[in-house]
């Protein structure tokens, strides 16, 4: 129930101007103006109402909007369903929340606009989660990159593009792959709850699809070396598919490492001798390509 006093005042030597002067500085007037505001936001609070107003002042701790010459306070950690530090941007623009504490005795209404956006995400990831299956590909923007990954805004949901799903070969740095805001076409490579996980490593673009007619046992490639161990060296053939140069199979010489004769990146030749598809490894040798030193003493012996 509201109640609507009419005061009316007259007095003398100017008395009714200095009546009006306190009732404005005072508050009053603010507070009587603010009456229709608080009947207006008491409603909406108790029918869970979707308010739109504009914001009219940026604060430290969040927002100021006046609904029916009513202010309430949006705080910071209400404004978005992300932390933003610069709430600047909201300046003047009308936004969108909901009622979620109304006390105007003590002053405090409170809007939430945060609640909004998840309640909109959720829809939209449920949108999402009914149309995709694993192996579809979808477009995607990237929206945030880690040390171990990307993740990918798919329109309602994020999913995870793990370093090693980046490439068939190896990346090193996801940062030097990816920027926010680029554009990806993805696969879906599994999902679990909400949790999606993606991957850029196609099928139709799989390195070992055509392992036996291009890795052959007696076949003799190129690669360069990737990295080195005190047994062996692997040597890249392509982008995915490394093979192991054995330290006993440098050469025909002796080799105590194969870091004393070999370098990373350096272009070498050599014969496959074996290849496992089912455990995608490949064996090399450039002491296949040599050849055999002429045993003179032996052919004199003869």
């Amino acid at each position: 129930m509201s109640i609507t006093v009419n005061i009316y005042y007259t007095g003398i030597n100017g008395n009714a101007r200095k009546f009006a002067e306190e009732m404005v500085t005072s508050g009053i007037v603010d507070a009587i103006k603010a009456e229709k505001g608080n009947e207006r936001l008491k409603e909406a609070f108790e029918n869970h109402e979707v308010l739109k107003a504009p914001v009219t002042q940026i604060l430290g701790g969040g927002l100021s909007v006046v609904v029916d010459e009513a202010r309430v306070f949006i705080p910071a950690s209400l404004v978005s369903d992300t932390y933003e530090k610069d709430l600047s941007k909201y300046a003047d623009q009308e936004i969108e929340f909901v009622i979620t504490e109304f006390n105007p005795r003590r002053r405090r209404i409170i809007g939430n606009r945060k609640q909004l956006l998840l309640a909109e995400k959720a829809e939209k990831q449920k949108e999402l989660l009914a149309k995709i299956n694993v192996g579809d590909k979808v477009e995607g923007v990237v929206k945030n990159v880690t040390d171990f990954g990307a993740f990918i805004d798919l329109g309602g949901a994020d999913g995870l593009l793990h370093i090693s799903e980046m490439s068939w070969g190896r990346v090193e740095n996801p940062k030097k792959v990816f920027q926010v805001g680029d554009k990806v076409e993805v696969m879906i490579k599994d999902i679990h709850d909400t949790k999606i996980a993606l991957s850029l490593k196609f099928p139709e673009t799989n390195p070992w699809a055509n392992a036996a007619e291009d890795y052959a046992v007696g076949t003799v490639i190129t690669g360069k070396v990737a990295r080195m161990t005190d047994f062996g060296a692997f040597v890249e053939l392509a982008p995915g598919v490394d093979a192991l140069l054995h330290v006993s199979q440098i050469s025909r010489a002796h080799v105590d490492k194969p870091s004393d004769v070999l370098s990373v990146g350096q272009e070498i030749t050599a014969q496959v001798v074996d290849l496992n598809e089912a455990e995608k490894k490949i064996s090399l040798s450039m002491k296949a390509l040599e050849q055999p030193e002429e045993a003179s003493e032996e052919t004199d012996a003869e």
